[in-house]
């Protein structure tokens, strides 16, 4: 081989030598890059698992269920507990543009009076005093400083009486629904799922386990049966516990931007006595 094919064949060996150094490192380029890219998706699908895992941590339920057949019992004779209890304790808590009444007392639901203390909260005092209701007529007991718990008889005078308002007053809304609360019978479980009654969470209230669940709809459930002034077919919430009593009811009104809501057992319960001359719708 004469020196000049030598000199080209070194020429082309170096050349290959270059081209192959040169594609083993672009390899392990796209090696590297391909490890960098898997890392990073990889990181970032932990980082989704872990936003998932921490977002679906907590208690609050992710949406309406069905009710099972027990929830649905319980809803179903939760009112006619209350029934057969005779009478409640209850705080009611009515909201309003200029601050919020608060009435503490108790619910005669065979006789269907209601009677207790109402206060103002965020508001002036004119209408603290003693208030009494029935499904037609309020009377109010205007105090300037009233007591803490109503007297077990009612003052023989002092009280000013009005029929029951049935729209646009959320303090008459709330004294409605807190009366109907109550009934005679259980309602129909196998209805209450089919017109969409539902269980909506869990929570424990005053040491009781207690289920959410909402009424059938604004035109079935225990306030709007009387009172059209409920809003949304997603009203009306009760918190019951394993036995079906009422523990808590949360009503929408569409005269109020805020819920009313009525707390049970709060306080001892003491029979209720007609205001002298008043007489209990039966």
């Amino acid at each position: 081989m004469n020196e000049r094919n030598k000199l080209s064949m070194r020429s082309v060996r170096r050349m290959r030598t270059k081209q192959g150094l040169s594609q083993r490192a672009a390899g392990r380029r796209r090696w590297l890059r391909t490890r960098w890219v898997a890392a990073v998706i990889g990181g970032v699908a932990v980082a989704a698992v872990t936003t998932f895992l921490v977002a679906g941590s907590g208690s609050d339920p992710t949406g309406p269920k069905e009710l099972t057949s027990d929830q649905a019992n319980r809803l179903a004779v939760t009112r006619f507990l209350n029934y057969q209890a005779g009478g409640r304790a209850v705080t009611i808590e009515v909201p309003g543009t200029a601050g919020g009444l608060t009435i503490t007392g108790s619910i005669d639901y065979r006789g269907k009076i209601g009677y207790g203390v109402v206060r103002g909260t965020g508001r002036d005092t004119s209408s603290d005093g003693l208030i009494q209701w029935t499904a037609t007529t309020v009377f109010v007991h205007p105090m300037t400083d009233p007591p803490a718990k109503a007297p077990a008889r009612p003052p023989g005078s002092g009280w000013v009486s009005r029929p029951l308002q049935k729209y646009g007053s959320s303090l008459d809304s709330s004294l409605t629904i807190a009366l109907k609360l109550g009934s005679d019978r259980p309602d129909n479980a196998e209805l209450l799922p089919q017109n969409g009654a539902a269980w909506v969470g869990e929570d424990r209230l005053d040491g009781h386990q207690v289920d959410i669940m909402t009424g059938p709809s604004a035109a079935r459930t225990t306030g709007a049966r009387t009172t059209t002034d409920t809003a949304g077919a997603d009203a009306v919430r009760y918190w019951i516990g394993s036995d079906g009593t009422m523990y808590r009811v949360r009503v929408g009104v569409a005269s109020a931007s805020q819920p009313v809501v009525i707390d049970f057992d709060t306080q001892k319960y003491v029979p209720v006595r007609p205001v002298p001359g008043a007489t209990p719708a039966r």
